[in-house]
């Protein structure tokens, strides 16, 4: 069947017929050769270059997580009046004090004796609970593992769970959620009794903590000096809850569920009587031999931010949760909305025009 297309020849006509063998018909094959070429080119450039060009493609959606778009943040004046404030209020406070303080949104921070070592107490219960999602994440251990209460589990101090009956048995989640909103020490034993001392040991080197570690004598709550104290920091603690943040402690699900866990944290004391009811936390405290302390991530409405305060030596427990709860204050005086600043933004706002 003749091509319906194929160009038409007249008796008179001096071009030379187009069979392929001429000039034109060298060119066209000059410009397969180069399709042929180019198509494997292409090829390997997508092979090469195609894995980075996806990754850079992907790094707004990464970057972006719980990025916030904060309408009054606090600027570079307030925030060096805010510290200044800080400042001389942990110098003047008369026990020993470790904070740092970070601003999520504009990545700014304020640290006073950030690497003091201090008794960990209950903030212990942190990088268990991360190492504890570690377990879960390779999948030795689930949310619904069953573990039983025995009498060798119970433990004294906080929480309600050393007066269930033995042989209870309670998940993996109700032990975690009892260790984190109540401090449950009999949970914490039970977690760690399962899992194994020497497991956390690991574990905590290999979430990258260098002073927070774990030991039998620590978890001791004896009121006295112990021979092995399970020491941590202000930076250590500040950099777990960021990493939650973020979603970059074990993995994003694994940050999310501990985030949750922080957010339920039952003490209406510290970090959480310094802030208005209105403000979201997640928090965990700690108070033992002569230490108390409360890290946690505040929501704001002028951003999120971390914020670690450790005491040690205190005079007694009730000034060491004021000063915590002054700090926390402190903080909250400066990421606050004011009135000025709402009825300026209402003034602002064009009326709606009437249909």
């Amino acid at each position: 069947m003749q091509n319906p297309i194929r160009q038409r020849r007249y008796p008179d006509d001096p071009r030379p017929p187009q069979n392929g063998r001429g000039p034109s018909g060298a060119a066209s094959g000059l410009g397969k050769l180069f399709f042929l070429l180019l198509i494997p080119a292409l090829g390997l450039f997508l092979y090469l270059g195609g894995g980075r060009v996806m990754k850079t493609a992907l790094v707004p959606e990464r970057e972006s997580y719980r990025r916030q778009i904060v309408e009054n943040p606090v600027n570079d004046e307030e925030w060096q009046t805010m510290i200044t404030s800080l400042e001389n209020i942990a110098y003047n406070y008369g026990g020993h004090v470790g904070v740092y303080l970070k601003d999520l949104n504009s990545g700014r921070s304020w640290e006073y004796n950030p690497d003091r070592l201090f008794a960990s107490a209950s903030l212990i219960k942190l990088p268990i609970m991360a190492s504890l999602f570690e377990k879960i994440k390779s999948g030795a251990l689930t949310l619904d593992t069953q573990i039983r209460l025995t009498r060798r589990d119970r433990t004294g101090g906080s929480g309600s769970l050393k007066w269930v009956r033995d042989g209870t048995s309670l998940s993996v989640m109700e032990l975690i959620h009892k260790m984190i909103t109540e401090s449950d020490n009999t949970a914490t034993r039970m977690l760690i009794d399962y899992a194994g001392l020497n497991y956390f040991q690991r574990e905590f080197e290999k979430l990258g903590l260098v002073y927070t570690r774990i030991y039998p004598e620590g978890l001791s709550l004896s009121a006295g000096r112990v021979a092995r104290e399970n020491y941590t920091t202000a930076r250590e603690m500040a950099g777990l809850l960021e990493r939650i943040y973020k979603g970059k402690l074990i993995d994003r699900t694994s940050s999310e569920a501990m985030l949750d866990f922080l957010k339920q944290n039952k003490s209406k004391t510290r970090l959480r009587k310094g802030l208005p009811i209105g403000w979201e936390i997640g928090h965990k405290t700690g108070l033992l031999r002569q230490s108390c302390h409360d890290v946690g991530i505040v929501f704001s409405p002028r951003g999120d931010y971390i914020i670690a305060v450790l005491t040690g030596d205190v005079p007694d427990y009730a000034s060491a949760k004021t000063f915590i709860a002054k700090v926390a204050k402190l903080t909250y005086e400066y990421y606050k909305v004011d009135a000025d600043y709402i009825q300026s933004r209402a003034g602002s706002e064009t009326p709606a025009r009437s249909m």
